[in-house]
Protein backbone atom coordinates (compact mmCIF):
# COMPACT_ATOMS: atom_id res chain seq x y z
CA UNK A 1 0.00 0.00 0.00
CA UNK A 2 1.27 3.16 -0.57
CA UNK A 3 2.74 5.67 1.97
CA UNK A 4 0.93 8.20 0.08
CA UNK A 5 -2.72 6.45 0.68
CA UNK A 6 -3.49 8.05 4.06
CA UNK A 7 -6.61 6.23 4.59
CA UNK A 8 -8.38 7.71 8.21
CA UNK A 9 -7.34 5.66 10.87
CA UNK A 10 -10.29 7.07 13.09
CA UNK A 11 -12.33 5.46 10.05
CA UNK A 12 -10.52 2.10 9.98
CA UNK A 13 -11.39 1.60 13.99
CA UNK A 14 -15.14 2.65 13.23
CA UNK A 15 -15.34 -0.31 10.37
CA UNK A 16 -13.42 -2.54 13.36
CA UNK A 17 -15.83 -1.22 15.81
CA UNK A 18 -18.78 -2.37 13.62
CA UNK A 19 -17.21 -5.55 12.38
CA UNK A 20 -17.34 -6.68 15.97
CA UNK A 21 -20.46 -5.08 17.62
CA UNK A 22 -22.45 -5.06 14.49
CA UNK A 23 -21.60 -7.57 12.10
CA UNK A 24 -20.22 -10.63 14.26
CA UNK A 25 -22.29 -9.27 18.24
CA UNK A 26 -19.64 -11.19 19.60
CA UNK A 27 -19.82 -12.61 22.85
CA UNK A 28 -17.09 -13.26 25.63
CA UNK A 29 -15.46 -16.63 25.57
CA UNK A 30 -15.66 -17.04 21.50
CA UNK A 31 -12.94 -18.07 19.52
CA UNK A 32 -13.02 -16.13 16.44
CA UNK A 33 -11.72 -17.43 12.38
CA UNK A 34 -10.44 -14.62 10.84
CA UNK A 35 -9.47 -14.83 7.19
CA UNK A 36 -7.79 -11.85 5.19
CA UNK A 37 -5.30 -10.67 2.61
CA UNK A 38 -2.48 -9.04 3.65
CA UNK A 39 -3.15 -5.63 2.22
CA UNK A 40 -6.01 -5.44 4.50
CA UNK A 41 -3.31 -5.73 7.73
CA UNK A 42 -4.43 -2.23 9.37
CA UNK A 43 -8.24 -3.22 9.75
CA UNK A 44 -7.17 -6.59 11.06
CA UNK A 45 -5.28 -5.13 13.49
CA UNK A 46 -8.04 -2.86 15.11
CA UNK A 47 -10.58 -5.72 14.59
CA UNK A 48 -8.06 -8.10 16.69
CA UNK A 49 -8.30 -5.03 19.34
CA UNK A 50 -12.06 -4.67 19.79
CA UNK A 51 -13.06 -8.24 19.37
CA UNK A 52 -9.98 -9.30 22.81
CA UNK A 53 -11.79 -6.24 23.91
CA UNK A 54 -15.23 -7.42 23.55
CA UNK A 55 -14.03 -10.41 25.42
CA UNK A 56 -12.71 -12.87 22.89
CA UNK A 57 -11.20 -16.30 23.53
CA UNK A 58 -8.57 -16.98 20.43
CA UNK A 59 -8.03 -15.44 17.53
CA UNK A 60 -6.78 -17.16 14.80
CA UNK A 61 -5.85 -14.94 11.10
CA UNK A 62 -5.41 -16.58 8.44
CA UNK A 63 -3.33 -14.36 5.58
CA UNK A 64 -3.59 -14.89 2.13
CA UNK A 65 -1.42 -12.98 -0.47
CA UNK A 66 -1.91 -12.03 -3.82
CA UNK A 67 2.17 -13.28 -5.49
CA UNK A 68 1.83 -16.08 -3.27
CA UNK A 69 -1.40 -17.29 -5.11
CA UNK A 70 -0.25 -16.32 -8.71
CA UNK A 71 2.93 -17.96 -7.63
CA UNK A 72 0.77 -21.37 -7.81
CA UNK A 73 -1.00 -20.82 -11.00
CA UNK A 74 2.54 -19.81 -12.71
CA UNK A 75 5.05 -22.12 -11.53
CA UNK A 76 3.05 -25.18 -9.44
CA UNK A 77 2.93 -28.38 -11.19
CA UNK A 78 -0.33 -29.73 -12.94
CA UNK A 79 -1.44 -31.71 -9.72
CA UNK A 80 -1.46 -29.01 -7.28
CA UNK A 81 -4.25 -27.07 -9.41
CA UNK A 82 -6.94 -30.50 -8.31
CA UNK A 83 -5.44 -30.22 -4.38
CA UNK A 84 -7.12 -28.14 -1.64
CA UNK A 85 -5.77 -27.70 2.06
CA UNK A 86 -8.54 -29.96 3.08
CA UNK A 87 -6.71 -30.23 6.95
CA UNK A 88 -7.45 -26.54 6.94
CA UNK A 89 -11.27 -26.39 6.25
CA UNK A 90 -11.39 -29.50 8.76
CA UNK A 91 -9.87 -27.38 11.41
CA UNK A 92 -12.40 -24.17 10.60
CA UNK A 93 -15.42 -26.85 10.56
CA UNK A 94 -14.08 -27.83 14.43
CA UNK A 95 -13.37 -24.73 15.53
CA UNK A 96 -17.49 -23.66 13.75
CA UNK A 97 -19.08 -26.80 15.97
CA UNK A 98 -16.92 -25.53 18.72
CA UNK A 99 -19.28 -22.13 18.39
CA UNK A 100 -16.17 -20.17 17.02
CA UNK A 101 -17.48 -17.01 15.10
CA UNK A 102 -16.39 -16.59 11.30
CA UNK A 103 -15.37 -13.23 9.75
CA UNK A 104 -13.95 -12.23 6.46
CA UNK A 105 -12.49 -9.04 5.06
CA UNK A 106 -13.04 -8.79 1.57
CA UNK A 107 -10.55 -7.07 -0.54
CA UNK A 108 -8.64 -8.94 -2.92
CA UNK A 109 -7.65 -8.07 -6.56
CA UNK A 110 -11.01 -8.56 -8.39
CA UNK A 111 -8.84 -9.29 -11.66
CA UNK A 112 -6.17 -10.84 -9.77
CA UNK A 113 -6.37 -14.43 -11.92
CA UNK A 114 -7.79 -12.63 -14.84
CA UNK A 115 -4.24 -13.63 -16.98
CA UNK A 116 -4.40 -17.51 -16.04
CA UNK A 117 -5.67 -20.46 -17.52
CA UNK A 118 -9.34 -20.58 -16.83
CA UNK A 119 -9.27 -24.48 -16.74
CA UNK A 120 -6.19 -24.23 -13.87
CA UNK A 121 -8.55 -21.81 -12.33
CA UNK A 122 -11.68 -23.41 -12.22
CA UNK A 123 -9.57 -26.83 -10.95
CA UNK A 124 -8.58 -24.90 -8.26
CA UNK A 125 -12.19 -23.42 -7.37
CA UNK A 126 -14.06 -26.88 -7.83
CA UNK A 127 -11.12 -28.36 -5.27
CA UNK A 128 -11.04 -25.70 -2.70
CA UNK A 129 -15.12 -25.46 -2.53
CA UNK A 130 -15.01 -29.41 -2.44
CA UNK A 131 -12.70 -28.84 0.68
CA UNK A 132 -14.31 -26.20 1.91
CA UNK A 133 -17.95 -27.08 2.48
CA UNK A 134 -18.24 -28.95 5.21
CA UNK A 135 -16.90 -25.53 7.09
CA UNK A 136 -19.73 -23.55 4.66
CA UNK A 137 -22.45 -25.79 5.80
CA UNK A 138 -21.88 -23.91 9.06
CA UNK A 139 -22.24 -20.45 7.92
CA UNK A 140 -24.88 -21.02 5.12
CA UNK A 141 -26.80 -22.61 7.91
CA UNK A 142 -26.19 -19.93 10.12
CA UNK A 143 -25.26 -22.01 12.86
CA UNK A 144 -22.53 -19.85 14.17
CA UNK A 145 -22.28 -15.56 13.99
CA UNK A 146 -20.33 -14.70 10.88
CA UNK A 147 -19.91 -11.54 8.78
CA UNK A 148 -18.14 -9.67 5.72
CA UNK A 149 -16.33 -6.46 6.23
CA UNK A 150 -14.19 -4.93 3.19
CA UNK A 151 -11.03 -3.04 3.06
CA UNK A 152 -9.42 -1.22 -0.24
CA UNK A 153 -6.51 -3.07 -2.29
CA UNK A 154 -4.02 -1.13 -4.80
CA UNK A 155 -5.45 -2.89 -8.11
CA UNK A 156 -8.95 -2.94 -6.43
CA UNK A 157 -8.53 0.67 -6.53
CA UNK A 158 -7.33 1.56 -9.65
CA UNK A 159 -10.02 -0.74 -11.22
CA UNK A 160 -13.28 1.25 -9.48
CA UNK A 161 -11.04 4.66 -10.05
CA UNK A 162 -9.15 3.89 -13.32
CA UNK A 163 -8.79 7.90 -13.62
CA UNK A 164 -7.25 8.71 -10.27
CA UNK A 165 -3.30 8.26 -9.08
CA UNK A 166 -3.37 5.31 -7.00
CA UNK A 167 -2.67 6.42 -3.92
CA UNK A 168 -6.34 8.87 -4.69
CA UNK A 169 -8.02 5.94 -5.63
CA UNK A 170 -7.19 4.28 -2.54
CA UNK A 171 -8.00 6.37 -0.85
CA UNK A 172 -11.49 6.89 -2.55
CA UNK A 173 -12.50 3.68 -2.40
CA UNK A 174 -11.60 3.52 1.16
CA UNK A 175 -14.21 6.51 1.36
CA UNK A 176 -16.77 4.79 -0.79
CA UNK A 177 -16.24 1.59 1.40
CA UNK A 178 -16.94 3.42 4.95
CA UNK A 179 -19.98 5.53 3.36
CA UNK A 180 -21.60 1.90 2.32
CA UNK A 181 -20.68 0.48 5.39
CA UNK A 182 -22.15 3.51 7.64
CA UNK A 183 -19.00 3.96 9.81
CA UNK A 184 -19.05 8.18 8.32
CA UNK A 185 -22.17 8.68 10.75
CA UNK A 186 -22.23 10.16 13.77
CA UNK A 187 -22.85 6.92 15.40
CA UNK A 188 -22.20 4.09 13.60
CA UNK A 189 -24.05 1.40 16.01
CA UNK A 190 -27.49 3.47 16.11
CA UNK A 191 -27.47 3.69 12.03
CA UNK A 192 -27.08 0.21 11.80
CA UNK A 193 -29.45 -0.33 14.65
CA UNK A 194 -32.27 1.95 12.29
CA UNK A 195 -31.37 0.45 8.87
CA UNK A 196 -32.03 -2.97 10.10
CA UNK A 197 -35.57 -1.82 11.66
CA UNK A 198 -36.74 -0.59 8.16
CA UNK A 199 -35.08 -4.16 6.40
CA UNK A 200 -37.21 -6.12 9.37
CA UNK A 201 -40.00 -4.34 7.90
CA UNK A 202 -39.60 -5.24 4.50
CA UNK A 203 -39.24 -8.78 5.37
CA UNK A 204 -42.20 -8.89 7.44
CA UNK A 205 -44.19 -7.33 4.76
CA UNK A 206 -43.33 -9.95 2.33
CA UNK A 207 -43.08 -12.95 4.75
CA UNK A 208 -47.20 -12.12 5.41
CA UNK A 209 -48.08 -12.27 1.71
CA UNK A 210 -46.82 -15.96 1.04
CA UNK A 211 -46.38 -15.31 -2.22
CA UNK A 212 -45.81 -18.39 -4.40
CA UNK A 213 -43.32 -16.96 -7.18
CA UNK A 214 -42.27 -12.94 -8.05
CA UNK A 215 -42.16 -12.49 -12.11
CA UNK A 216 -38.91 -9.88 -13.14
CA UNK A 217 -39.74 -8.29 -16.36
CA UNK A 218 -37.39 -5.74 -17.85
CA UNK A 219 -34.71 -5.03 -20.72
CA UNK A 220 -33.84 -8.87 -21.40
CA UNK A 221 -35.78 -10.17 -18.32
CA UNK A 222 -39.04 -11.73 -18.14
CA UNK A 223 -38.03 -14.59 -15.18
CA UNK A 224 -40.63 -16.28 -12.74
CA UNK A 225 -38.67 -17.50 -10.21
CA UNK A 226 -41.18 -19.44 -7.76
CA UNK A 227 -40.14 -19.32 -4.30
CA UNK A 228 -39.25 -22.47 -1.67
CA UNK A 229 -42.36 -24.38 0.21
CA UNK A 230 -42.33 -22.95 3.34
CA UNK A 231 -39.77 -20.23 2.59
CA UNK A 232 -39.22 -16.98 5.05
CA UNK A 233 -37.81 -13.59 3.94
CA UNK A 234 -34.66 -12.16 5.90
CA UNK A 235 -32.93 -8.77 6.00
CA UNK A 236 -30.36 -7.16 7.69
CA UNK A 237 -29.68 -8.62 11.33
CA UNK A 238 -30.29 -12.43 11.36
CA UNK A 239 -30.57 -14.90 14.30
CA UNK A 240 -27.98 -17.30 13.98
CA UNK A 241 -28.29 -21.17 15.51
CA UNK A 242 -26.21 -20.43 18.29
CA UNK A 243 -28.71 -17.70 19.87
CA UNK A 244 -26.50 -14.66 18.83
CA UNK A 245 -27.87 -11.86 16.19
CA UNK A 246 -25.26 -11.44 13.82
CA UNK A 247 -24.97 -9.08 10.25
CA UNK A 248 -23.88 -11.20 7.69
CA UNK A 249 -23.10 -8.79 5.45
CA UNK A 250 -21.91 -5.16 6.05
CA UNK A 251 -22.56 -3.51 4.10
CA UNK A 252 -26.34 -4.59 3.29
CA UNK A 253 -29.29 -3.23 1.73
CA UNK A 254 -30.87 -6.83 0.91
CA UNK A 255 -33.77 -8.66 1.93
CA UNK A 256 -33.48 -12.26 0.63
CA UNK A 257 -35.23 -15.93 0.53
CA UNK A 258 -35.11 -19.01 -0.97
CA UNK A 259 -36.30 -19.96 -4.63
CA UNK A 260 -37.60 -23.32 -5.34
CA UNK A 261 -34.93 -25.02 -7.21
CA UNK A 262 -37.24 -26.67 -9.72
CA UNK A 263 -39.50 -23.67 -10.14
CA UNK A 264 -37.98 -21.29 -12.13
CA UNK A 265 -38.87 -20.55 -15.85
CA UNK A 266 -37.82 -17.91 -18.23
CA UNK A 267 -34.92 -15.30 -19.02
CA UNK A 268 -32.42 -12.77 -17.45
CA UNK A 269 -29.86 -10.43 -18.58
CA UNK A 270 -27.37 -8.92 -15.93
CA UNK A 271 -26.91 -5.88 -15.26
CA UNK A 272 -23.91 -5.28 -13.62
CA UNK A 273 -20.58 -7.27 -14.38
CA UNK A 274 -19.99 -10.54 -12.08
CA UNK A 275 -16.06 -10.18 -10.96
CA UNK A 276 -15.48 -13.92 -9.92
CA UNK A 277 -12.17 -15.45 -8.84
CA UNK A 278 -10.39 -12.75 -10.94
CA UNK A 279 -12.45 -12.65 -14.09
CA UNK A 280 -14.97 -10.19 -15.00
CA UNK A 281 -18.48 -11.60 -16.76
CA UNK A 282 -20.03 -9.08 -18.26
CA UNK A 283 -23.58 -8.92 -19.70
CA UNK A 284 -24.58 -12.74 -18.78
CA UNK A 285 -27.69 -13.43 -20.10
CA UNK A 286 -29.15 -17.04 -19.32
CA UNK A 287 -32.44 -19.13 -19.77
CA UNK A 288 -34.05 -21.61 -17.26
CA UNK A 289 -36.48 -24.48 -17.89
CA UNK A 290 -37.90 -26.29 -14.73
CA UNK A 291 -35.29 -24.34 -12.50
CA UNK A 292 -32.23 -25.39 -14.46
CA UNK A 293 -29.84 -23.11 -16.67
CA UNK A 294 -30.34 -24.79 -19.95
CA UNK A 295 -28.33 -21.48 -22.24
CA UNK A 296 -26.07 -19.05 -20.74
CA UNK A 297 -23.60 -16.36 -22.36
CA UNK A 298 -21.94 -13.61 -21.58
CA UNK A 299 -19.77 -10.92 -23.61
CA UNK A 300 -17.18 -11.31 -21.69
CA UNK A 301 -15.72 -14.05 -19.56
CA UNK A 302 -17.70 -16.85 -21.01
CA UNK A 303 -15.61 -19.83 -20.25
CA UNK A 304 -15.20 -19.05 -16.49
CA UNK A 305 -19.22 -18.70 -16.27
CA UNK A 306 -19.67 -22.28 -18.50
CA UNK A 307 -17.12 -23.70 -16.19
CA UNK A 308 -18.91 -22.40 -12.98
CA UNK A 309 -22.55 -23.88 -14.12
CA UNK A 310 -20.36 -27.50 -14.76
CA UNK A 311 -19.18 -27.48 -11.28
CA UNK A 312 -21.92 -30.27 -9.99
CA UNK A 313 -25.94 -30.00 -10.85
CA UNK A 314 -26.99 -27.42 -8.68
CA UNK A 315 -24.88 -25.40 -9.61
CA UNK A 316 -27.27 -24.42 -12.82
CA UNK A 317 -29.85 -24.03 -10.28
CA UNK A 318 -30.88 -21.32 -7.72
CA UNK A 319 -30.22 -20.59 -4.24
CA UNK A 320 -31.22 -17.23 -3.74
CA UNK A 321 -33.07 -14.46 -4.90
CA UNK A 322 -32.50 -10.86 -3.10
CA UNK A 323 -34.39 -7.61 -3.61
CA UNK A 324 -32.24 -3.77 -2.96
CA UNK A 325 -34.40 -1.33 -4.36
CA UNK A 326 -32.21 0.99 -7.17
CA UNK A 327 -31.85 3.89 -5.09
CA UNK A 328 -29.81 1.91 -2.28
CA UNK A 329 -26.85 4.67 -1.05
CA UNK A 330 -24.21 2.24 -2.99
CA UNK A 331 -26.49 2.48 -6.06
CA UNK A 332 -26.97 6.12 -5.48
CA UNK A 333 -22.94 6.60 -5.10
CA UNK A 334 -22.65 5.52 -8.84
CA UNK A 335 -19.60 3.47 -7.74
CA UNK A 336 -19.12 0.09 -9.59
CA UNK A 337 -17.10 -1.97 -6.90
CA UNK A 338 -16.26 -4.56 -8.69
CA UNK A 339 -16.98 -6.52 -5.92
CA UNK A 340 -20.32 -8.95 -5.06
CA UNK A 341 -20.43 -7.92 -1.63
CA UNK A 342 -20.81 -4.27 -2.65
CA UNK A 343 -22.17 -4.31 -5.75
CA UNK A 344 -25.35 -6.82 -4.82
CA UNK A 345 -26.26 -4.13 -2.54
CA UNK A 346 -26.60 -1.96 -5.07
CA UNK A 347 -29.37 -4.26 -7.31
CA UNK A 348 -31.78 -7.23 -6.79
CA UNK A 349 -29.96 -10.28 -7.06
CA UNK A 350 -29.92 -14.21 -7.81
CA UNK A 351 -27.61 -16.71 -6.94
CA UNK A 352 -26.29 -19.63 -8.03
CA UNK A 353 -25.53 -22.89 -6.22
CA UNK A 354 -26.52 -23.52 -2.45
CA UNK A 355 -29.49 -22.03 -0.40
CA UNK A 356 -29.44 -20.93 2.53
CA UNK A 357 -31.96 -22.99 4.76
CA UNK A 358 -32.14 -20.08 7.52
CA UNK A 359 -34.70 -18.95 4.88
CA UNK A 360 -37.14 -21.47 5.60
CA UNK A 361 -39.52 -21.35 8.53
CA UNK A 362 -38.23 -23.22 11.50
CA UNK A 363 -35.14 -23.79 8.95
CA UNK A 364 -33.23 -24.61 12.25
CA UNK A 365 -34.92 -27.82 12.56
CA UNK A 366 -35.28 -28.63 9.20
CA UNK A 367 -32.71 -32.03 7.56
CA UNK A 368 -31.05 -31.43 4.60
CA UNK A 369 -33.14 -34.13 2.93
CA UNK A 370 -36.06 -31.72 4.32
CA UNK A 371 -34.80 -28.89 2.33
CA UNK A 372 -34.31 -30.12 -0.56
CA UNK A 373 -38.03 -31.82 -0.63
CA UNK A 374 -39.33 -28.01 0.45
CA UNK A 375 -37.08 -26.97 -3.16
CA UNK A 376 -34.45 -25.87 -1.38
CA UNK A 377 -30.80 -25.77 -3.29
CA UNK A 378 -27.97 -28.07 -2.85
CA UNK A 379 -24.05 -27.04 -4.31
CA UNK A 380 -20.54 -26.51 -3.72
CA UNK A 381 -20.77 -22.66 -4.94
CA UNK A 382 -23.22 -19.57 -3.38
CA UNK A 383 -22.37 -16.93 -6.30
CA UNK A 384 -24.54 -13.68 -6.64
CA UNK A 385 -25.20 -11.75 -9.38
CA UNK A 386 -26.82 -8.65 -10.24
CA UNK A 387 -30.31 -8.64 -12.14
CA UNK A 388 -31.79 -5.21 -11.05
CA UNK A 389 -31.84 -1.65 -12.15
CA UNK A 390 -34.30 1.13 -12.39
CA UNK A 391 -36.33 -0.08 -15.61
CA UNK A 392 -37.24 -3.89 -13.38
CA UNK A 393 -40.44 -4.28 -12.38
CA UNK A 394 -41.19 -7.31 -9.83
CA UNK A 395 -44.72 -8.73 -9.28
CA UNK A 396 -45.50 -10.99 -6.77
CA UNK A 397 -47.96 -14.13 -7.73
CA UNK A 398 -49.81 -15.46 -5.03
CA UNK A 399 -50.73 -19.53 -5.52
CA UNK A 400 -53.94 -18.48 -7.05
CA UNK A 401 -52.51 -16.66 -9.27
CA UNK A 402 -53.35 -12.98 -7.65
CA UNK A 403 -50.47 -10.48 -8.46
CA UNK A 404 -49.14 -7.58 -6.37
CA UNK A 405 -46.69 -4.98 -6.92
CA UNK A 406 -43.59 -4.89 -5.20
CA UNK A 407 -41.61 -3.26 -7.39
CA UNK A 408 -41.69 -0.96 -9.88
CA UNK A 409 -39.24 1.05 -11.98
CA UNK A 410 -37.01 -0.50 -8.98
CA UNK A 411 -38.69 0.77 -6.46
CA UNK A 412 -40.24 -0.81 -3.65
CA UNK A 413 -44.22 -0.50 -4.43
CA UNK A 414 -45.44 -0.78 -1.13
Amino acid sequence: MSEKAMIDPAMVDRLAEVAVKVGLRLKAGQDLVLTAPTTALPLVRRIVAHAYAAGANVITPILSDEAITLARFENGHDATFDKAADWLYRGMREAFDNNAARLAISGDNPMMLSAQDPAKVARVNRATSAAYKPALEKISGFDINWSIVSYPNPAWAKLVFPDLPEDEAIVALAKAIFAASRVDQPDPVAAWNAHNANLAQKSGWLNGQRFASLHFTGPGTDLMVGLADGHEWHGGASLAKNGITCNPNIPTEEVFTTPHALRVEGYVSATKPLSHNGTLIRDIRVRFEGGRIVEAHAATGEEVLQKVLDIDEGARRLGEVALVPHSSPISASGVLFYNTLFDENAACHIALGQCYSDCFVDGAKLTPEQIKAQGGNSSLIHIDWMIGSGEVDIDGVAADGTRTAVFRRGEWAL
